[in-house]
């Protein structure tokens, strides 16, 4: 979905634009915030040319090199990160500020940018630039993370209660695991990313001082939901070695099963193997009890065996 969002002040207030036209009615000083959504390129050049920017190309956002994530100059910070959405799928976001005017390029709708655009018009007097929509931005992105790693968290519990006995094993348990242990790294490393970003910002002379302490809380929050993320970690390693253990005592089950009976079945096989010799002259052959004598021997071995086994308790 292709949408232009222009937020701009007026009479003290914040106004919302879904017109390019408006950068014609309304001075620079009063632009705050230019969201564009999977716009054309007309739109983009347009822009570069109004506010003197540059947009970069998909390509260049997702690249991973910090020198290409954070860039500033004298009048302007570009700063490439990307937001975690409910599918687990990175979503690219640059963000362009210059003279107090944030750009931010995306190409789908996020929660957290809605959330922010509810906190603006709850109260304007609180965004006076876009360096306060910027930090905004990443204090509700730091938030839907932990919501999402918490979420994680009671998926990992759900699961570790199915996790009994070995009656409960099911390779779909094994899946989840895996599934479960994907997110948590998706989710530490979008983190990781959004923790350069802020230490950055930090370090920058064009960001207000009054937004520092909130930029430092930000970071203090990212560095707890670490520690949240490394015990996710820790359960999940927990819950596969339980997993394997389970598994073990089941096979070793089945193979005390399958010993047991090869054992018991020995005794009759060699006495069955030593009356099918072919030999002229062997003393019960023309006995008339050699049948039922065999088959005697053969019970009471199998038996001798089986309480063998459970003397020494392994039945």
């Amino acid at each position: 979905m292709s949408e232009l969002r222009l937020f701009y002040q007026e009479s003290g207030r914040v106004k919302l634009s879904k017109s390019l036209d408006t950068l014609k009615k309304v001075e620079k000083k009063d632009l705050l915030w230019i969201d564009l959504i999977d716009v054309p390129d007309a739109i983009e050049t347009e822009l570069e040319q109004f506010l003197k920017i540059y947009i970069q190309e998909d390509e260049e956002i997702e690249e991973i090199e910090m020198s290409s994530r954070f860039i500033q100059t004298e009048d302007s910070i570009v700063a490439n990160t990307s937001f975690l959405p409910d599918n687990f799928i990175p979503e690219p976001i640059s963000f362009i500020i210059k003279n107090g005017i944030l750009v931010s390029v995306r190409d789908i709708d996020l929660r957290s940018f809605n959330e922010t655009v509810k906190k603006i018009f709850a109260n304007t007097r609180n965004f006076p630039t876009g360096y306060h929509v910027l930090v905004t931005l990443l204090e509700t992105r730091v938030e839907y993370d932990a919501d999402m790693i918490e979420e994680i968290t009671d998926q990992i519990t759900s699961l570790s209660k199915t996790l009994n006995t070995e009656e409960d094993i099911d390779e779909d348990i094994l899946i989840q695991i895996k599934e479960l242990q994907e997110k948590v790294m998706i989710i530490r490393q979008n983190i990781m990313d959004k923790q350069r970003v802020v230490s950055n910002l930090l370090k920058s002379t064009l960001i207000p001082r009054e937004l520092l302490q909130r930029l430092t809380m930000v970071i203090k929050d990212i560095n707890s939901l670490f520690e949240y993320i490394r015990f996710g970690f820790d359960r999940l390693d927990y819950l596969q070695d339980t997993f394997l253990g389970l598994v073990n005592l089941q096979q070793n089950k089945i193979i005390k099963i399958f010993t047991v009976v090869s054992v018991i079945f020995m005794p009759p096989t060699l006495i069955a193997s030593l009356y099918g010799m072919n030999f002229k002259f062997m003393p019960e052959l023309d006995w008339k009890f050699g049948y039922p004598f065999s088959i005697a021997l053969m019970v009471l071995f199998s038996g001798a065996v089986l309480f063998y086994f459970r003397k020494r308790k392994w039945l």
